[in-house]
């Protein structure tokens, strides 16, 4: 038995209700996702959705023009106490064009004493005040300009108005100007909709339409050209900003790469002295006759305490002493920290890459901390390498002052006598001096000297206080540092 339309199930055969009072509003337009629909529709829908989202999207939304980072152009010229109101200009250029078109509207077009002068103060206002609008409100701009010449257009259809040209051409500016402030592809959009439109009024007018072309071809190619000074000022920016995140990346991750060079050689001095320490602790009952097993038990506890004190440092900061180990040092890895005393072989390597260095030493010259010794090393080091990557040519001055409290550290170099070449490298060697002496808690300058050398001034202090005897040298008594013959031809350390 055949089965009736009656019998049949409710959705045989369709896919929405049939039944009016249940059929959802939402069912009569296509709701799937856009990756959904087919190959040859994605494109259309794609336009229409970016163009609802950049005219329709919150049209009324402020978008305000933010002034000049600084005066460009013909503003530089201004006075100081002017040059803050040239970063509005802009502004003003907007809203004194606005007022411009309005007085010229009012003056050309409004009749007053007669009844079609308020539609023509209307159209005024309507073709004005975009020019204006377009600062704080761009996509509301846009709207209220294309009202004013579709407006324009009528009213001139039926020869009560003599601004169909001019709303036009203004027209053409807020959607430049539009452009400029949004986005490229803005462009493409407006242009249809109001060459569309124009279109459509010519028809609706019976209008010649001779003009039609070349006014499509001239606002074309005016807002191609803002689309495309559009879309460098955003790639530009997109640079900039590119350029900027890299460069902080790049200061952090040289800060991080000093600060594990520091760690690794503190890793060295304390254990060393943990090291020291046991060996100690394990002699000193063999060293006294008759040692109490409570003395003796005292040193094994402290001998155990410093093993497994040295242990766990090893396991902690073993890692930074292996990674990012230079194939190319000078020096092995195992090899003894520098301190001051190694000063004078430093200078006798830079000396024999052709650089003229005097060293001078003042106060009375004293052990101080491994690690104060080893910082201002370091520090003499990366200076000079500063020197001889950036100042070619130039002569460099190594001053070490031993004073109360601590010690002194300045190099400075003369101005550089040929072009230097291009270094590789970070280019952070000062942000790695100034962590070291904020490790010690000294203080640090490096800036240019009047004559175009550098100078690097440290003050490390010292935490204990050293011992009175001199090293060497008489106290407040400049020597030169004798001159060692030529090392490796360069200077141990990071990259300036």
């Amino acid at each position: 038995m055949t089965q009736t339309s009656a019998d049949a199930p409710p959705h045989a055969g369709n896919t929405f209700s049939p039944d009016p009072r249940t059929r959802n509003t939402r069912d009569t337009w296509d709701t799937r996702d856009p990756r959904d629909r087919p190959a040859h529709d994605r494109p259309a829908h794609e336009a229409l959705a970016r163009l609802r989202e950049d005219l329709f999207t919150d049209a009324f939304a402020q978008r305000p023009l933010p002034p000049l980072a600084q005066p460009r152009g013909p503003l530089r010229l201004l006075p100081a106490g002017l040059a803050k109101y040239g970063r509005w200009a802009p502004h003003g250029v907007a809203y004194g064009g606005a007022l411009a078109v309005f007085l010229l509207g009012i003056a050309k077009a409004v009749d007053f004493g007669s009844l079609s002068s308020v539609l023509s103060l209307a159209l005024c206002f309507l073709v004005s005040v975009p020019l204006a609008a377009v600062v704080h409100r761009p996509v509301l701009a846009y709207w209220v300009s294309y009202a004013g010449g579709v407006v324009a257009v009528l009213f001139n259809a039926v020869g009560s108005s003599s601004w169909a040209a001019l709303s036009l051409v203004i027209h053409l500016l807020v959607m430049t100007l539009v452009v400029l402030r949004t986005r490229p592809r803005m462009a493409a959009e407006m242009w249809l909709i109001s060459f569309g439109t124009a279109i459509v009024l010519n028809t609706l007018t019976q209008g010649a339409g001779g003009e039609l072309p070349l006014m499509g071809g001239v606002s074309a190619l005016f807002l191609v050209a803002a689309a495309a000074v559009r879309a460098w000022r955003d790639e530009h920016r997109h640079a900039v900003e590119t350029e900027t995140v890299t460069a902080k990346e790049r200061a952090q991750r040289t800060l991080l790469e000093e600060r594990a060079t520091i760690a690794r050689e503190l890793h060295d001095v304390v254990a060393h002295h943990m090291s020291v320490v046991a060996i100690q602790a394990e002699a000193a009952p063999y060293r006294v006759a008759d040692t109490p097993p409570e003395l003796a038990a005292s040193f094994a506890t402290i001998r155990e305490n410093a093993v497994a004190a040295l242990t766990e440092l090893r396991s902690i900061l073993g890692l930074v002493r292996t990674e990012g180990m230079d194939a190319f040092a000078d020096t092995a890895p195992e090899a003894p920290q520098p301190t001051l005393a190694d000063l004078d072989g430093l200078l006798g390597s830079v000396r024999g890459t052709g650089l003229e260095v005097e060293a001078v030493v003042t106060g009375a010259v004293r052990p101080l901390p491994q690690g104060v010794e080893l910082s201002a090393y370091r520090l003499v080091q990366e200076a000079l390498s500063n020197a001889l990557r950036h100042s070619p040519g130039a002569a460099a001055r190594v001053e070490i002052s031993y004073v109360l409290g601590g010690l002194g550290v300045r190099v400075v170099n003369g101005p550089r006598e040929r072009l230097a070449k291009p270094s590789p490298g970070a280019g952070h060697g000062v942000l790695g001096m100034r962590e070291r002496v904020q490790m010690l808690g000294g203080e640090m300058t490096a800036d240019h000297t009047e004559d175009g050398g550098f100078e690097v001034a440290a003050f490390l202090p010292t935490a204990t206080t050293p011992r009175d005897e001199p090293r060497d040298a008489p106290c407040d008594e400049p020597r030169d540092a004798p001159r060692g013959e030529g090392g490796s031809g360069s200077v141990q350390g990071g990259a300036a």
